[in-house]
């Protein structure tokens, strides 16, 4: 692991950080912020996963997580969205290919060789962080934005023994029933659909997985929420299945991390409630 950049910020470090993923077999950049703590301390650990187009340093740098992180005790990792580097396959379209994984780990030409961004999340990255921190995973929480929701609501339902909570922002619900979802799955899983529900949450959740929680935050006024979102259909399938679901619509609140830094230390304090009682 190499370090490229460390700062203290609100009683913690804030650093970013590069490995070689033997996953994607590429370089993979991550921040993560470890709050001041006592000698010998484990702290749990809250992961963020990005939406389309981003990086690390979006909710890095705009997320206004760190005061929240330090005042609960909360380690914050914060992944890329794709693997990156030259010989990584792209179509040069924003919702497909770099910066655009889904969270997935990718069956098809040429995108299986390096987009396994499902077991770089779920099995490698938590690895390198358990080493290298003073990080307790067997307290992780999990949220994400948009296609980063999509992906923190689908691996959280995949893994309820690792995820005590689980939250999202603005999430893709079900890329079954959605232009960036259909387009996506499949270009990186073929074209039968059985395979994509896994990553599909409303999917997951009629074929029976369970969450002991949730917590959504949804803007009223997201351009993309009746073509992309659809956060009716996670209404309806929580309601369904019994999940005890806080699906909240917030008025006047779009897309933009100025909706995600409004809700974010609420979140923290959500997840924090859950990895530390």
């Amino acid at each position: 692991m190499e370090v490229l950049s460390t700062n203290h910020a609100h009683g913690g470090t804030q650093g970013v950080y590069s490995h070689q993923s033997a996953t994607t077999g590429t370089d993979m950049t991550f921040s993560v912020f470890v709050p001041d703590h006592a000698p010998g301390a484990k702290l749990p650990v809250l992961w963020f996963l990005s939406g389309l187009t981003c990086t690390h340093a979006n909710v890095t740098e705009k997320g206004e997580f760190r005061a929240a992180c330090a005042a609960h005790g909360i380690i914050f990792v914060a992944p890329d969205t794709s693997p990156r580097g030259d010989d990584v396959a792209d179509d040069g379209d924003y919702d497909f290919g770099k910066g655009a994984g889904f969270y997935v780990d990718a069956t098809q030409a040429p995108w299986a060789k390096h987009f396994r961004m499902r077991s770089y999340i779920e099995q490698e990255l938590p690895a390198l962080i358990g080493a290298e921190f003073p990080a307790d995973l067997a307290r992780q929480g999990i949220t994400g934005h948009s296609m980063g929701g999509h992906g923190a609501l689908t691996i959280g339902l995949r893994n309820p023994g690792t995820f005590r909570s689980v939250s999202a922002f603005a999430p893709i619900v079900s890329p079954l029933n959605c232009p960036w979802g259909e387009r996506a799955l499949t270009g990186y899983l073929g074209a039968d659909q059985a395979a994509w529900r896994e990553y599909d949450a409303c999917a997951l959740i009629e074929d029976g997985a369970r969450l002991p929680a949730l917590l959504v935050d949804q803007g009223e006024a997201d351009n993309f929420l009746h073509e992309q979102l659809k956060t009716g259909l996670l209404v309806m399938a929580c309601r369904k299945a019994g999940i005890p679901a806080t699906i909240r619509m917030q008025p006047g609140y779009d897309h933009s991390y100025y909706f995600i830094s409004s809700f974010l230390a609420e979140h923290v304090a959500w997840h924090a409630a859950r990895l530390n009682g």
